[in-house]
């Protein structure tokens, strides 16, 4: 059977048709590329949005990090110098008192009983230091009659004690500086050794001594000392 051919009509109703499926399949097309791009829009803008906010977050940490190190040494070095000024404080006063106890020296010696007997002492205790039958003595020059009268209690004492004799004489050619408070240095193995019995050494001695004790009386006990022996 012989096809007939299409009217104009016919052809051009056809052409819509056509036209109107390819555009509605181009619209479909048209319509799933935006879904496909806005989803992946939607995507790669939560993933540079949490790229950003992880970035922010650990600049912040690390300048949270930076900042209570800075606050840390701040205030380690506020507190050190405020340690060094109250070490400081309490070092002077400690001088304060041991300047005084220098000054009171000389005042002391002025009492020629006390100072006499302080003498007898220091002289025998030099005489059992060096455990010789001879040795010497330095004195300043106003102290020669009063050294002495030391000389011949201590030597007493000595023998009483020891059970041996001891002679002492004054090195009159070195006599010790007329400045200072009082007391001898003793000599003995041909000069090689020397105890210094000096008040302003004994002081020295003292003051190394007693100045843990002195610095707790003052200011309590020291919480970070360990050991006390």
């Amino acid at each position: 059977m012989s096809q007939h051919a299409l009217s104009d009509v016919q052809v051009d109703n056809e052409l819509r048709k056509m036209t109107a499926f390819i555009k509605q399949e181009a619209m479909e097309k048209a319509r799933e590329i935006e879904i496909k791009a806005n989803e992946e829009f939607e995507i790669e803008k939560s993933k540079l949005v949490r790229q950003e906010t992880d970035a922010i977050d650990t600049q912040y940490e690390k300048k949270f990090k930076q900042a209570t190190m800075s606050q840390q040494i701040t205030r380690s070095t506020v507190a050190n110098k405020t340690r060094l000024k109250v070490l400081g404080a309490r070092q002077e006063l400690l001088d304060s008192i041991f300047d005084e106890a220098r000054n009171q020296l000389a005042a002391g010696a002025k009492d020629k009983a006390k100072y006499q007997k302080t003498l007898n002492g220091l002289v025998l205790e030099g005489f059992y230091a060096i455990n010789e039958p001879e040795v010497q003595l330095r004195a300043k020059k106003s102290d020669y009659d009063a050294v002495k009268k030391a000389i011949e209690e201590a030597a007493k004492e000595y023998k009483k004690e020891i059970g041996k004799d001891v002679s002492a004489t004054i090195d009159e050619a070195n006599p010790l500086d007329n400045g200072i408070a009082g007391g001898v240095v003793i000599l003995g193995g041909k000069g090689k050794i020397d105890i210094d019995n000096t008040l302003e050494a004994r002081l020295q001695l003292l003051e190394h001594a007693a100045a843990p004790a002195v610095r707790e009386n003052l200011f309590g006990k020291n919480p970070n000392r360990k050991y006390y022996d």
